[in-house]
């Protein structure tokens, strides 16, 4: 990991950009942060937007976070922002616009080939910035996982037992296989689900939360579209994160659970 800029934002927050082999990124810590008092990691997942269209609402968050104690990071998904082009997503993405333009039902194999190969690629790469992030001065266990497209976030919780706790928003096709992997997920859920969002189909989302493996899991559902997320919905995800990744004593950097 190379760290390629550095600024202190106007509540004290250290942003630091970095490169991670040829994978941008970018690390907000806490200014209360230190060796002696590592921060909690939250990792921000997004939309395969690019991080440069999604800054403002990162850096929200990563301040919302930092103000509760949490470090957070996030990293550039495969085929986004300034990552070479994927031709064969970026057909699956015009396939699935094309169908939904056209009142067509999306088959599975539109939203298997839009993303199982995002999330084959995305995984590993969340897991290469956590190895390199974690025994960063400042940066401590337990991990979380907050938002983005959802079936990344599964198939992280199943994986990776760095990862305690996660924010989930029920807001994207998610693959047949993934339900099945779904079941696997043991870490206490949070889920959102919007639910008049238009390109989301409401009872794959009801079907998906009920698959989950998970002993503690909460939904949260709110009026409105994709975009209408309440502000007061942070302000729940951001009690969650307190409640599951307090930091416990003897608990290091890369230590896991």
């Amino acid at each position: 990991m190379h760290f390629t800029s550095e600024k202190r934002l106007d509540d004290g927050v250290l942003e630091r950009e970095f490169i991670l082999g040829e994978i941008p990124g970018i690390l907000w810590t806490p200014a209360s942060a230190s060796a002696s008092a590592p921060a909690p990691l939250i990792l921000l997942g997004h939309p395969p937007l690019g991080l440069r269209r999604m800054y403002p609402r990162l850096v929200a968050r990563a301040q919302h976070s930092a103000a509760e104690g949490f470090a957070t990071a996030t990293i550039e998904l495969p085929g986004s922002g300034d990552r070479p082009r994927w031709p064969a997503i970026e057909q699956a993405g015009a396939d699935l616009r094309r169908a939904m333009g056209a009142g067509e039902p999306v088959s599975d194999e539109i939203v298997d080939a839009l993303i199982l190969p995002l999330v084959d690629q995305a995984v590993p790469e969340w897991q290469a910035a956590l190895d390199s992030l974690l025994p960063l001065p400042g940066i401590g266990g337990p991990v979380g996982y907050s938002g983005g497209v959802i079936s990344i976030g599964i198939r992280l919780a199943v994986v990776e037992p760095r990862v305690s706790a996660a924010v989930l928003f029920a807001g994207s096709f998610v693959p047949r296989v993934l339900f099945e992997e779904a079941r696997q997920v043991t870490i206490p859920l949070h889920v959102l689900l919007q639910w008049d969002d238009e390109g989301n189909d409401r009872r794959a989302a009801l079907d998906l939360f009920d698959s989950f493996g998970s002993k503690e899991k909460s939904l949260h559902a709110h009026l409105g579209g994709h975009t209408g997320v309440p502000h007061f919905a942070g302000d729940a995800a951001a009690q969650f994160f307190t409640r599951h990744l307090e930091v416990r004593p003897g608990c290091q950097a890369g230590s896991g659970r």
